[in-house]
């Protein structure tokens, strides 16, 4: 049996930590440098796909939307996102890592079919809370896969996304008739009770890591 190769490493911006790059032939895996479990691999994609068609398929009357996706991964969110919408879409991504969008554009980029080429699709190298705190009623859809949900796993300052703080920020950000849809690895009903006591419906889905309906239980909430 064909063994990973390691094809890519980047620093994590503000950690002693790197994201390590693996391919056996046409499967991709995104790893913590010394450590054993993955972050992302690319026949595991359900719930990522989930994370954007969920939130998409609300934006059926929006003329021209604007969705911002925190966090590019390998472009599997923004593949769905793109294959939901019209012509007059813009998808926005940013991104912390730039070698991850480099390893997008090159070789990983087969794995969800190369989103970054559509027109409609844009790359913001940065945190998407810089975004978010910067932006009033400018997204149609706020999309965040971050590290590993409320739980964060690489980066501590990611857990302010979930804060109360966090949600105002990103309630501020939104149009009003505007959806949030946050990915996650698990439940969290704390979470869930905090985007409620923003004022938000919310609607916390579970999906499965491997289509049709196979792998790890993982979470989308999504609140309007």
């Amino acid at each position: 049996m064909a063994r990973f190769e390691q094809i890519g490493t980047a620093s994590i911006p503000g950690k002693a930590t790197q994201l390590r790059l693996l391919r056996r032939n046409d499967e991709f895996s995104i790893r913590i440098a010394g450590s054993s479990g993955e972050l992302m691999n690319s026949r595991l994609h359900g719930s990522e796909d989930a994370l954007a068609t969920l939130a998409c398929e609300r934006l059926a009357d929006h003329a021209a939307p604007r969705v911002l996706i925190g966090g590019l991964g390998m472009g599997f969110t923004l593949a769905a996102a793109l294959s939901s919408l019209g012509a007059d879409a813009e998808v926005v991504v940013a991104e912390l890592v730039p070698e991850v969008e480099a390893w997008n554009r090159g070789p990983l980029g087969e794995a969800a079919g190369y989103p970054l080429r559509d027109p409609r699709a844009k790359i913001h190298i940065g945190d998407v809370a810089e975004l978010i705190r910067s932006s009033q009623q400018s997204w149609d859809a706020i999309l965040l896969d971050v590290d590993n949900g409320p739980e964060g796993l690489t980066r501590k300052e990611n857990d302010w996304l979930y804060t109360s703080a966090g949600i105002a920020a990103a309630q501020a950000a939104m149009t009003p008739e505007g959806v949030l849809a946050y990915w996650s690895a698990g439940q969290d009903p704390a979470f869930t009770e905090r985007l409620r006591r923003a004022g938000l419906s919310v609607d916390p889905v579970t999906v499965r890591a491997h289509r049709p309906g196979k792998g790890a239980r993982h979470v989308i909430w999504l609140a309007w």
